[in-house]
C-alpha cells in the first residue's frame, strides 16, 4: 500500500530530495512547467482536481490566464458547489459565461449541478403534453431507479451546455477528490445503468408497451419506440463524452497537491483512479512550497550558524519555519520519486499574500510556466 511505500521511503528523504533537485536537469526529467499543457494546442478539456484547500481555484485561474495568452476563447467552468472563481477575480459570476475583466478572451461561468437537475426535470414535466405523460412517468421512474442517475444526467447536460458555447478549450475547477472521480466515472455508470435498461426493455418490452398503454400513453409500439429514442439519445451523449474524455490529445488532468502526506497520499489515489477510467494525467502542481528554490540543509546551516545572535523569539519563529521546511522536502522527495519520471512536478511557491484578483493571478501565474530555477 502507500502507506507502507511512503514510510519505507522516509528514511532516505533528504538524500532523495536533494538528488532530486541536483539532477532534474541531468536526468532529462520531464520540464518542471505547465509550458507543455500550454502548447498542446489539440486540448479541449483540462481538469483540475484534488484535496480541498489545496488551491485548485488558484490554480485553475491561473492556467486560464496562461491559455488565454495562446488560445482565441477560454472558458473556467467551477462544478465545485462552494464557488470560489468569484472570490479569485474579484467579480461577480455567474451560471452564464461571464466575461473576465482586463481580458477579451477569457470567461467563466459557476455551475450547480443540483439546480440543473431540478430545471431539467421541471422542463420536461413542462414538455409531457397529456397524451405522453404515460411514457413521462414510466421514464421518471426508470431513471430514477438508478443510482447515481440524476447527477450523471446533469453531467451529460452540462456537457451539451459547453459544447454549444464554442469554446476552444474549457478548464474545470473541479470539487474535491471524490466527487471529481464520481463526476469522471458518470460516462461508466451511465452506459451500464443503459445497458441494463435495454436488457430489460428486450425481456420485458411487451410488458412495458401495455403498462404504459394502460396509463394512456398510446399504443405499445409507440411506447417502446420512444423510451428506446430517449435512452438512445443519452447514451450517445455519454459516449460522446467518454471518448473525448479518454483522448489524451482532447482530455487531461492536472492534479493539485500541497507537501502533506494526507494530500499526497490523496493525489496517488487519484491518479491510480484516472489510469482507471483511461483518463490522461501527466502534471502535478505542488502549492504553498517554502522556498522552493533552497533546499532545508542549505537553510539549516544558515540558521545553526546565526541562532545565536537572533533574540529568543526569533529562534521560535525559525526553528517553527525549519521544521515545516524539512517536513515539506521530504514530501517533494517522495513526489520527485513516485511521480518525477513520467509526470511534470511543479513547485509553487508560498507567498506572503493571498492571490486575489486578475493582476496577482497573471504574476502568479507566470510561476506554472517559468518554473523556480532549482539549480540556482
Amino acid at each position: 500500500s502507500l502507506v507502507v511505500r511512503l514510510s519505507q521511503q522516509s528514511q532516505q528523504q533528504q538524500q532523495h530530495f536533494e538528488f532530486a533537485m541536483a539532477d532534474v536537469e541531468e536526468l532529462d526529467l520531464p520540464e518542471p512547467s505547465l509550458k507543455n499543457l500550454i502548447d498542446q494546442t489539440s486540448l479541449q478539456w483540462v481538469f483540475v482536481g484534488g484535496k480541498g484547500g489545496v488551491g485548485k481555484t488558484t490554480t485553475s485561474c491561473c492556467l486560464g490566464v496562461q491559455l488565454a495568452k495562446s488560445r482565441k476563447k477560454v472558458l473556467i467552468v467551477s462544478t465545485d458547489p462552494a464557488h470560489n472563481l468569484s472570490d479569485a477575480f474579484c467579480q461577480k459570476i455567474g451560471r452564464e459565461p461571464t466575461p473576465i475583466n482586463g481580458f477579451d478572451n477569457l470567461s467563466a461561468m459557476e455551475i450547480d449541478a443540483n439546480d440543473d437537475m431540478e430545471e431539467m426535470q421541471r422542463s420536461m414535466e413542462e414538455a409531457s403534453s397529456q397524451e405522453d405523460s404515460g411514457i413521462q412517468s414510466l421514464m421518471a421512474e426508470l431513471t430514477s431507479s438508478i443510482p447515481g442517475i440524476d447527477e450523471a444526467m446533469s453531467f451529460s447536460e452540462l456537457m451539451k451546455q459547453v459544447q454549444s458555447l464554442d469554446f476552444d478549450v474549457v478548464v474545470f475547477d473541479t470539487a474535491p477528490t471524490g466527487h471529481t472521480l464520481r463526476l469522471l466515472s458518470f460516462p461508466t455508470i451511465l452506459e451500464k445503468a443503459l445497458g441494463k435498461v435495454m436488457e430489460l426493455k428486450d425481456r420485458f418490452g411487451g410488458l412495458i408497451g401495455q403498462a404504459s398503454a394502460m396509463f394512456g400513453g398510446g399504443s405499445p409500439g409507440q411506447v417502446q419506440e420512444m423510451l428506446l429514442g430517449r435512452l438512445e439519445e443519452t447514451r450517445a451523449v455519454i459516449n460522446k463524452v467518454n471518448d473525448a474524455f479518454q483522448d489524451p490529445a482532447l482530455t487531461t488532468f492536472v492534479c493539485v497537491c500541497i507537501p502533506e502526506f494526507l494530500s499526497i497520499y490523496e493525489t496517488e489515489r487519484l491518479v491510480q483512479e484516472l489510469s482507471k477510467f483511461g483518463i490522461d494525467s501527466h502534471n502535478i502542481v505542488v502549492n504553498q512550497v517554502l522556498f522552493p528554490e533552497k533546499d532545508a540543509e542549505e537553510l539549516g546551516e544558515w540558521f545553526d550558524g546565526n541562532k545565536e545572535s537572533l533574540p529568543k523569539e526569533a529562534q521560535e519563529i525559525c526553528s517553527k519555519m525549519m521544521a515545516r521546511k524539512r517536513m515539506q522536502d521530504k514530501y517533494i522527495g517522495q513526489c520527485f520519486d513516485l511521480y518525477g519520471d513520467d509526470f511534470h512536478v511543479i513547485l509553487m511557491p508560498l507567498l506572503d499574500h493571498e492571490v486575489r484578483g486578475v493582476e496577482k493571478l497573471k504574476d502568479f501565474s507566470e510561476n506554472l510556466v517559468d518554473p523556480v530555477d532549482l539549480e540556482e
